[in-house]
């Protein structure tokens, strides 16, 4: 009876050790990613809110804590508030706008008999390409006087706006330059999802009644597209509430700051004013918007997702 016991201890003990030694590798296989997430992530993230409670000034030694002063001139500030509402608006024109016209391109794609490697590449290469490099393209278009917009809108007798010069058309203008940007990374998105639906579903909703493209969309397409619409939804608002390029690039934030996005606001008092702690404080509030919405858009879009 010893000995029996004995065998069948002996197995348990190196199952034990086997689990263990596998254990320390993982660990040590993801000590890089946890140190590098450490580094680059987390502690700057400590940094900030640390020192969105303090009057620090790049250049000055010295600093003190000032707690909740710089939120509260937050909620004063008229050039935050603006750069606020003007982050709100880029996004509600450029998110929704992107994620229709990606999932309009890739379908259109999907049943494509031919060419589909040249759609998929020259839609795919306003993600890939440099805007600071298109910014010359961008202004050469939208020019008051010599751009070709404006000529067309004159040969048809409508009034040439200064698309980035007027307060009224700038921000606009952006945001037909971001929808122009994430159509192609949302399109080869939504033809990765498209390409695993199953053809079977489309020949068995046929039977079942759905002659028309549009019946087949609602009933198979749409439904298996769910968690890939969610995730595009997730990219599309993240990339639009974090747009800075265009806008330093294209306007500076202006004119009168009818273009100036939050990104840019902290740009400004961080690295040109030099008031660190004060865009601390704005770094805050603009991870804490970001954290909201994701939270709000899974909370409420992951109930109609169907997962196969």
């Amino acid at each position: 009876m010893a000995s029996i016991a004995a065998g069948e201890i002996r197995p348990v003990a190196s199952s034990v050790r086997h689990e263990r030694r596998e254990a320390r590798t993982a660990w040590l296989l993801a000590l890089p990613a946890i140190i590098l997430m450490l580094l680059f992530v987390l502690l700057p993230i400590v940094a900030v809110i640390f020192l969105g409670f303090t009057d620090f000034e790049l250049g000055v030694g010295k600093f003190r804590f000032v707690g909740f002063e710089n939120y509260a001139e937050l909620f004063t500030d008229r050039t935050f508030r603006k750069s606020l509402w003007n982050t709100t608006v880029y996004t509600a024109i450029v998110a929704p706008v992107s994620i229709l016209l990606g999932l309009g391109v890739a379908m259109l794609i999907e049943g494509e008999g031919w060419g589909k490697s040249f759609f998929r590449t020259a839609y795919f290469l306003p993600v890939v390409s440099l805007i600071v490099a298109m910014a010359t393209v961008w202004q050469y278009l939208f020019h008051p006087t010599i751009g070709p917009l404006n000529a067309l809108l004159g040969l048809a007798g409508l009034p040439k706006p200064n698309w980035l010069g007027a307060s009224s058309t700038a921000l606009y203008s952006l945001s037909i330059i971001g929808v122009w940007q994430t159509v192609g990374f949302n399109m080869v998105l939504f033809l990765a999802g498209l390409t695993a639906i199953p053809r079977e579903l489309y020949a068995a909703a046929e039977i079942d009644g759905a002659k028309s493209s549009l019946d087949r969309f609602f009933l198979v397409t749409w439904p298996m597209l769910g968690p890939t619409a969610l995730f595009v939804t997730t990219i599309s608002v993240i990339n639009a509430v974090k747009t800075f390029e265009t806008v330093k690039t294209l306007t500076d934030g202006g004119p009168n700051h009818a273009s100036e996005v939050l990104l840019f606001t902290i740009y400004q008092e961080g690295f040109v004013y030099m008031k660190v702690g004060y865009a601390s404080a704005m770094t805050v509030v603009f991870l804490a918007i970001l954290v909201v919405m994701m939270f709000l858009q899974y909370r409420f879009l992951d109930r109609r997702v169907h997962y196969s």
